[in-house]
């Protein structure tokens, strides 16, 4: 018995030492007065004893840094991860080392510290910024209207051009010294946003020249005298820019570019023997390239006369071209569903180009790649999460207000328990998508480039959006699928696939980029083994290498204890933050980082290099990265508001939808490992209790989604919050004015018809027709002659709402005919019909 106890009690302290990350020097102290107590006291037979002692001697000198650890193990350990560790490119080295590490890392660290991520101050705009918002924005919202852009002019009209670069929205992102506005990339998010609520031409348009473009590449790489040159004249819209990075064969395997230039000499404006290069492109899909005055462009070097060092193969490189250098062309338009902003292809056959248009010069030539990366880890993180909350915060304004006034079966649609399913996906998916949107702006306004975390928002934003506008129009039924001035849904769900497929497409993001990525530069040791592998220096390597790999172990040991304790108790002992409604979830959250964190270890171990081929595993190990980074950030977001108890239900349909998807996604990989025994350690270890007790999360309960859903049916502080940003217009024949005037009227006529169901229940009204009802109503005193205005204010608008655009036979664009006038309360007074639809309604239809 004693011994079963002394074996029991040295398992707890390992588990107590490893689940404390406690360093091998604690370790060897403790385990060796453990020992020592054993040798004292347990009376075991003496070469028992001596083989412990001689175990513990040997664990000692390897588990602690020593130079005995270094020549015994770590070198020969060296020298096989050299030879097993695959390949790494130069492009996926660039990649990898490109931006930062943020709050991924503490979510791979298995221990993330909460503190620390709500420490971060609340990102907010300046009172110049939201100026600017409320100004310049404000006004071009106002000038553009989508459906003329979409289908009459296929364009910006030209004094919205005009007012695009008179106000600075190209040069958001240039700083003040260069004439632009400087913003942060907040602002820069909060613009996108409310631009895309009115036109996604718009959005797009500001959104490419202040995202990944020349602008963003001149301020990190550009020679003084390119700065000095090209920024002003972004900044005040003098040139507009563009950047031709896609092929036709090379998209997403953008390493493989086939564009090509080689060093020269050459004929430059009347200068012989310029030295230069001499570039052949075909380039596609490019934003903004049909108007462009600058083409920024990608391609690959070569130089076989060595004029500029000793390789053939220099590598991608990138040159700032004016357009209207000869052999470049532009001009003419792609397409992209019915979302008119200018894109197209450019080409150009042996151009000539001096050296001084590469950008950052000579010193830069071969390290485009790595540019790129860096610029993108950046501006993927703003632009298209903006646009994707931009979608999502006007489905959760419109379709909220609409589910409430639409009525069928006398019920408003939006208390019918089918549609109250997608009304609460609208509304938990805003809320998380905007939360991530913001803290992730904020990152990067804190001087982060969050590589992985850029992908996460990305993709998921993007995804969740595409949800968003699926609801919506579902909700919308008819009213979503008729073109036409009074639709203000069918062009962003046209539109979504757009954002699915750019600055990488969501396939492979999910399954190549997130964790494929992640993996190396948010796991606090992988990246360090490869770099000891790739040192030079032999002792350097091995000392890097022996601190990187034990520390791995420790990791590895740790996370699983971690996981395991936290799968018994249900993380209830871990400190959390937050208040009684969300510490439950940090301390969720906490758990499954631990278990992520062991996962992803074991995944790497069992498939080593060949993890990255495995892309439905790796895209799984993503999604539960990327689930954990969209709770963390729908909870600062409850903080950083001031705990709002209105917005709770968001909170908790969200924070639970990320923890059920991310529970899936363990799931999913567990069922899909080829080593099923592994397979059963990591469920068993994760989820101890999963066999008796089944899943341990849950989605969002329809009780938590009514809540959801009464916030969208009604303003209120909680639907302001969610859906601040979108673009209300003030005209009232705007149809989103006529749909927020509807809501309000529908809602103040609720009471007054339960008043007139009273009465009609008790005998006092006899009347069948709804217009007869409410005039007997009034005449018997039931309501009053103001309150008959408000009903019938609330049919008028609630009509107006519902109807659809018609149009001729052949569709004809110049005579369109809206079944919708509109409605002012003054019109109202006296009037109980509406002569001129009753008379259209009762025209008899023309002839085929």
């Amino acid at each position: 018995m004693s011994t079963l106890l002394i074996i029991f009690a040295a398992i707890t302290v390992a588990w107590i030492l490893a689940y404390h990350r406690l360093p091998a020097v604690v370790w060897t102290i403790v385990l060796g007065i453990g020992l020592g107590l054993i040798t004292a006291y347990a009376r075991w037979q003496q070469p028992v004893v001596v083989t412990l002692w001689v175990i513990f001697v040997t664990g000692a000198l390897i588990g602690n840094p020593t130079p005995i650890r270094r020549a015994l193990a770590s070198r020969p350990l060296l020298g096989l991860f050299r030879k097993i560790l695959p390949q790494v490119s130069q492009t996926e080295q660039e990649a990898l080392e490109a931006g930062t590490v943020w709050w991924d890392g503490e979510l791979f660290s298995g221990r993330p510290d909460w503190r620390k991520l709500l420490g971060y101050p609340k990102p907010a705009l300046t009172a110049e910024e939201r100026a600017f918002i409320d100004g310049p924005v404000e006004e071009l919202c106002k000038m553009v209207h989508d459906w003329e852009i979409s289908h009459e002019l296929l364009d910006l009209p030209p004094h919205v051009w005009q007012f695009i670069r008179d106000k600075g929205f190209i040069g958001m992102i240039i700083p003040k010294e260069y004439g632009g506005l400087g913003f942060s990339a907040l602002a820069h998010s909060e613009v996108i946003l409310k631009l895309t609520t009115r036109s996604s031409t718009a959005a797009i348009t500001v959104m490419v020249p202040n995202s990944l473009g020349p602008a963003e590449l001149l301020l990190h790489y550009g020679t003084q005298a390119q700065k000095n040159h090209y920024l002003p004249r972004l900044a005040k819209g003098l040139d507009i820019p563009c950047f031709a990075l896609t092929s036709p064969e090379a998209g997403s395997d953008a390493g493989a570019i086939p564009d090509f230039g080689i060093v020269c000499r050459g004929e430059w404006e009347g200068k012989k023997n310029v030295l230069g290069v001499r570039l052949t492109w075909e380039k596609r899909y490019i934003t903004l390239a049909p108007v462009a005055t600058l083409l920024g462009l990608a391609f690959r070097l070569y130089d076989p006369e060595h004029i500029l060092g000793e390789k053939d193969d220099i590598g991608i490189t990138l040159a700032l071209i004016p357009t209207q250098t000869p052999g470049v062309h532009i001009g003419r338009r792609h397409f992209p569903l019915n979302a008119v902003f200018m894109n197209g292809p450019t080409w150009g056959k042996d151009v000539f180009v001096p050296l001084d248009t590469v950008i950052g010069g000579a010193e830069y030539v071969g390290q485009g790649w790595k540019m790129l990366m860096n610029c993108l880890a950046a501006g993927r993180s703003i632009s298209l999460p903006a646009n994707a909350c931009g979608i999502a915060k006007g489905c959760a304004l419109t379709t909220g207000a609409y589910g409430r006034v639409r009525q069928q079966f006398r019920l408003s649609i939006g208390r019918f328990e089918g549609v109250e399913e997608a009304l609460a996906r609208i509304g938990g998916n805003t809320y998380i998508m905007d939360a991530a949107r913001v803290m992730t702006a904020g990152a990067v306004d804190l001087g982060e480039k969050p590589s992985v975390v850029s992908a996460i928002v990305k993709y998921h934003l993007t995804e969740r959006g595409r949800q968003v506008i699926n609801d919506a129009m579902d909700v919308h039924g008819g009213k979503g699928i008729c073109l036409g001035p009074s639709n203000y849904l069918a062009r962003a769900y046209q539109q979504t696939p757009i954002a699915i497929t750019v600055e990488g497409a969501n396939i492979l993001t999910r399954s190549m980029i997130i964790f494929g990525q992640g993996a190396i530069r948010g796991h606090p040791f992988v990246l360090k083994e490869i770099q000891a592998t790739q040192e030079r220096d032999r002792e350097r390597a091995v000392r890097s290498f022996d601190e990187a790999f034990f520390g791995h172990l420790a990791f590895i040991a740790s996370n699983k204890a971690r996981a395991f304790w936290m799968g018994l108790t249900g993380a209830r002992f871990v400190a959390a933050p937050g208040d009684r409604h969300t510490r439950r979830y940090y301390q969720h959250l906490t758990r499954m980082s631990a278990a992520f964190a062991w996962t992803a270890d074991m995944a790497m171990f069992l498939l080593g290099g060949s993890l990255k081929r495995r892309e439905r595993l790796s895209a799984r190990l993503g999604d539960i990265l990327s689930n954990l980074y969209l709770a963390s950030a729908a909870l600062k977001r409850y903080e950083d508001d001031g705990r709002p108890a209105d917005d709770l239900p968001l909170v908790h349909w969200s924070v639970r939808d990320a923890l059920a998807r991310t529970e899936e996604a363990f799931y999913g990989l567990f069922a899909n490992l080829p080593n099923r025994f592994l397979a059963g350690i990591l469920r068993a270890v994760i989820f101890p209790f999963a066999f008796p007790l089944g899943r341990e999360f849950s989605p969002p309960r329809d009780r938590l989604g009514s809540q959801v859903v009464a916030l969208l049916l009604e303003p209120g502080p909680a639907r302001s919050r969610l859906t601040a940003g979108v673009f209300i217009p003030q005209d009232p024949e705007e149809p989103v004015a006529v749909l927020e005037a509807a809501l309000r009227a529908v809602i103040a006529a609720e009471p007054i018809g339960a008043k007139i169901r009273q009465a009609r229940e008790r005998g006092l009204i006899t009347s069948t027709f709804a217009d007869q009802i409410v005039d007997e109503a009034c005449a018997k005193g039931v309501i009053t002659q103001s309150e008959k205005e408000a009903m019938e204010r609330a049919k008028l608008l609630r009509r107006q709402v519902i109807m659809v655009d018609d149009f001729p036979k052949d569709l004809g664009k110049t005579e369109i005919h809206q079944t919708t006038q509109p409605v002012t309360f003054e019109a109202l007074r006296g009037r109980t019909s509406w002569p001129e639809l009753e008379q259209r309604d009762h025209e008899p239809s023309p002839a085929p």
